[in-house]
């Protein structure tokens, strides 16, 4: 059942994402809104695209959410996997998981971090461009 419902979310999610079914969409709203004079406008000519619309905007969510929520494991899987075959922090591997108050503490410690490593990377830079400037120093191009 699973296999199946999967199959199904990502075929009408993919398939609701195409230019062709908007395009239908937009043409179906039109023809209602163009038939509203021979009905009068009536309540059952309002109540039939109310309706409609509430029907498959209530189906397409939880398509849409279970679509997402596999891309989304499967992102989180992948980048697991990287995390876990590199030299990265594995400190990382699955922080999807916490709250947000330990993500913000993990994030600044990240920002922490690029700021150290600029503070190193402009000392580097200012060295060489000292040794470059001494006298006697050559450069030699390749």
């Amino acid at each position: 059942m699973d296999k199946f419902f999967a199959k199904f979310a990502n075929g009408a999610a993919h398939v609701a994402g195409t230019p062709i079914v908007f395009l239908a969409c937009v043409v179906l709203v039109l023809a209602w809104g163009a038939s509203g004079p021979f009905f009068d406008y009536s309540e059952n000519w309002q109540l039939v695209i109310n309706t409609s619309t509430t029907i498959i905007t209530f189906l397409m969510v939880f398509l849409i959410q279970n679509t997402q929520n596999r891309d989304g494991a499967a992102v989180q899987t992948k980048l697991d996997e990287l995390i876990r075959s590199s030299s990265a922090d594995d400190i990382f591997m699955g922080i999807e998981k916490l709250t947000d108050k330990e993500l913000e503490a993990l994030h600044d410690r990240c920002e922490q971090m690029a700021k150290d490593s600029a503070v190193v990377l402009q000392k580097t830079k200012a060295e060489r461009a000292k040794r470059a400037t001494k006298p006697g120093t050559h450069r030699h191009s390749a």
